[in-house]
């Protein structure tokens, strides 16, 4: 029998990629979103509605054997925004999986910043939702994943920087020093679908990374551009005070535009932390989900 996954965040860039992993292993996906859209085609239904609308979460979970919540806040000029969504969306959504009745695996989609809650609004809202779906799950098999910077096919935020890169600068946020991370949209989509199938779960949070053994610094990250591109890649620090004065145009902008911005203050402490290192160790061993993709492989072959 087919089963269906209801996921939030769809019509985004995580969302999207995880939707095509889950219907090429035959799952029948149910997706929210904001706007009209097309006939249910090739095992995807369309559900209208957002995070706010708990009539349109029923319908979202009704039926659905596993839930994989995606949809999230990722810019805001306050810790207000951030709570709304990441931590009350994802308790409505929570809810409405337990009322389905019907509901077996909730995977909630947070990030390697939840780590340390302190660095930014939204770092902290996602480890406060973290928290409370926990003490919300009930009877549901609750998964958390963290995964470290993600860029792919669909990225707007790292694909910048390493299309600067192959042009020959790499803009450096923080110490030279700094530990990083990334991992590829594809490799996470393939760990969402392992996790549903999977026997053996883990009780803690995920970190997830492409698996490159020691990560990778800024000036590793020059190294493996210089060859890319077989010639010199020059790296750019940005003083801390160039970037508070840039997050604040940032936030003026985003202001007369009637957008959030995503440079702010309080992101600035999480894009200037010192170790984004992470390890995929645990989640590997009890999903059997290896990354495929590493960051040198992804410039070489335009998979970005």
């Amino acid at each position: 029998m087919t089963k269906t996954v209801a996921i939030t965040g769809v019509t985004g860039f995580i969302g999207k990629h995880i939707a095509d992993n889950l219907r090429a292993r035959g799952f029948a996906v149910r997706a929210l979103t904001r706007t009209p859209r097309k006939a249910p085609v090739d095992n995807l239904t369309w559900v209208r509605g957002a995070l706010e609308d708990r009539d349109a979460l029923d319908e979202l979970v009704s039926g659905a054997d596993h839930v994989v919540h995606c949809a999230g806040q990722v810019r805001g000029h306050n810790e207000a925004i951030f709570t709304d969504c990441n931590v009350t969306g994802s308790l409505r959504l929570m809810q409405a999986a337990r009322k389905s009745g019907t509901c077996k695996r909730f995977l909630f989609m947070s990030s390697l910043a939840a780590r340390h809650p302190d660095l930014s609004w939204y770092a902290k809202s996602k480890r406060v939702a973290e928290q409370q779906l926990a003490a919300q799950a009930g009877d549901i098999t609750l998964g958390i994943f963290r995964p470290t910077a993600v860029y792919g096919p669909g990225d707007k935020e790292m694909k910048p920087l390493f299309d600067w890169m192959l042009r020959g600068v790499l803009p450096r946020l923080g110490a030279p020093d700094a530990k990083l991370s990334f991992i590829h949209v594809s490799d996470l989509a393939q760990a969402v679908g392992q996790w549903l199938v999977a026997d053996q779960l883990p009780t803690a949070p995920s970190e997830l990374c492409d698996g490159v053994s020691g990560g990778y610094n800024w000036t590793r990250v020059q190294e493996i551009g210089a060859e890319v591109r077989n010639g010199p890649v020059r790296l750019v620090g940005i003083p801390l005070p160039v970037l508070k004065l840039l997050a604040d145009i940032s936030v003026m902008a985003s202001r007369l535009a009637g957008k959030e911005p995503m440079l702010t203050r309080s992101k600035i402490h999480e894009l200037t932390h010192r170790d984004w290192s992470a390890s995929n160790q645990c989640l590997s061993e009890d999903i059997n989900w290896f990354p495929e993709i590493s960051l040198e492989r992804a410039l070489r072959e335009g998979l970005f």
